[in-house]
């Protein structure tokens, strides 16, 4: 055998090793003929031209985990948190996703980051804390026409966490027992208004049920000395003795007493009652 063909037989082995191909199942590589884009090699065994073709590139078409690092955002009312997501996406179009940026994982990563800020940053706090599913939604609207045109499908973008900064905690901390503060502070003042009020109103029902109780008495009372001024002017041993009697009963008190030693009492008891009524 000539040195000639020793020499074919090794270019065609050359060749053959160059140009044989077997993509993996769950990649595509692309090929390019004299630097430029000639084709998509799908799974399985497939024979290039070694010296004119190459494999530039190698895209998987799996789904592509991207993690979006943590960072601070402030919201419209000027608080600080921290926030980071996960985006799921996809190769859809290779040629695009090789050709149409320079690295498109990292175009994606920055692309969530940035309009994670943006969403975030038009709410105030409260929302931003609150409104996971709202974030995510427009998160995911934001990022899909960009990633189009990058030749990727945004297949879900979640928010992994979201929360105040240690600052932000520690101010909010504190304000939450301010408040709590005051509201005990405030309950407190409003019992002892209640209470006042109750203690006030207790007493005016009080003097008011005790001057109608007056105001009953003394009608009584003048009931009670016209009918006994009647009585009299007809009958005056009425008079005498309904005198008679209060007078013993007065002396019997006085006699009870344990401060009276001596009770000095009327020789004729009949003529002093009869004196009290003007009787003769």
């Amino acid at each position: 055998m000539t040195t000639f063909s020793l020499i074919l037989i090794f270019l065609v082995i050359v060749a053959l090793v160059k140009g044989v191909r077997i993509v993996p199942q769950g990649e595509e590589w692309v090929v390019e003929r004299l630097g430029k884009f000639a084709g998509v090699l799908s799974p399985g065994l497939h024979i290039i031209n070694p010296v004119f073709s190459r494999v530039s590139y190698k895209v998987t078409t799996k789904d592509i985990i991207l993690e979006v690092p943590e960072q601070e955002v402030i919201t419209r009312d000027n608080a600080v948190i921290l926030a980071n997501a996960i985006a799921f996406i996809k190769v859809s179009n290779i040629e695009r996703a090789v050709y149409g940026i320079e690295n498109f994982r990292e175009a994606m990563r920055n692309m969530v980051q940035t309009s994670l800020r943006s969403i975030i940053g038009g709410m105030d706090l409260n929302q931003a804390l609150t409104s996971r599913d709202r974030i995510k939604a427009e998160l995911k609207t934001h990022i899909a026409d960009e990633a189009l045109d990058w030749g990727l499908t945004v297949k879900s973008v979640e928010i992994q966490d979201i929360k105040p900064s240690a600052n932000m905690q520690d101010a909010m901390e504190r304000q939450a027992a301010a408040e709590r503060e005051r509201v005990a502070v405030v309950t407190e003042a409003e019992g002892a208004k209640q209470s006042l009020i109750l203690n006030a109103e207790a007493r005016l029902e009080a003097a008011r049920k005790d001057a109608e109780a007056q105001m009953i008495a003394a009608k009584a009372s003048a009931e009670s000395i016209i009918f006994i001024t009647e009585a009299v002017k007809e009958n005056n041993a009425s008079a005498m003795f309904l005198l008679g009697d209060r007078y013993i009963t007065a002396l019997q008190k006085i006699s009870a007493s344990d401060n009276s030693k001596i009770v000095m009492m009327p020789g004729d008891l009949v003529g002093a009652v009869k004196s009290l009524v003007g009787g003769k």
